[in-house]
């Protein structure tokens, strides 16, 4: 059976690393807690929006991103919750301040709990409108009524541990060390410019379609 799904499989992991690597919300949520705060919040962020994803996997297997995607009122409370939440903490990156130059000293101080960073990578993930519609369309062209539950558990298996390992890449790298001694003394205009990126996105969601697909 393994065999028969092959190509498909292989089809939805190309689809999934494309469409992983288009930066967007999860990019600049798992970019920003490795730069400012440190590598292990980075991958804890990571691990969020992994998460995250396998929420839009269950509910869309289950109709319900349909019910949302159809349901005009539905589709735009999503919408704005979503786009509501990344111009909140937007602005709370924009309202930074300069600190202190040292590396060491910031990297103490500005450490931030594990599932603080856990939580804001997992509702940066599920409250992205543009994540629910990119997974209606990814499950609805891959997966049927007649798809067998080990292939669908397989696609599941894909779509999480490529998630997990492209953003714990990506917050390895924004957290190297060199790096981050190189940034922290720019800590708050990293802060404030991926602040304004977040707001820029909040504010694009707002346009988002319910027919549209990212």
């Amino acid at each position: 059976m393994l065999i028969d799904y092959f190509p498909s499989i292989l089809a939805l992991a190309s689809i999934q690393a494309v469409g992983l690597i288009s930066p967007g919300p999860d990019f600049a949520i798992v970019m920003r807690n490795s730069l400012i705060h440190s590598r292990r919040a980075g991958v804890l962020t990571a691990v969020g929006v992994s998460l995250g994803t396998m929420v839009h996997l269950f509910y869309i297997l289950f109709g319900v991103g349909v019910l949302i995607s159809e349901t005009i009122w539905l589709f735009h409370l999503f919408k704005y919750l979503g786009s509501g939440y990344l111009i909140y903490i937007g602005m709370k990156g924009l309202r930074a301040r300069k600190g202190a130059l040292d590396y060491r000293r910031t990297q103490i101080y500005k450490d931030i709990p594990s599932f603080t960073a856990l939580r804001s990578g997992f509702l940066t993930s599920i409250m992205n409108v543009k994540a629910m519609l990119y997974f209606l369309s990814l499950i609805s062209a891959f997966i049927t009524s007649k798809e067998p539950g080990l292939i669908i558990c397989i696609y599941g298996i894909i779509i999480f541990f490529s998630t997990l390992i492209w953003f714990s890449f990506v917050a390895l790298c924004f957290s190297h060390e060199r790096l981050h001694c190189f940034f922290s003394r720019f800590h708050h205009w990293i802060e404030r410019t991926t602040g304004g990126l977040l707001m820029l996105l909040g504010i694009r969601m707002l346009f988002i379609e319910a027919g549209s697909v990212p």
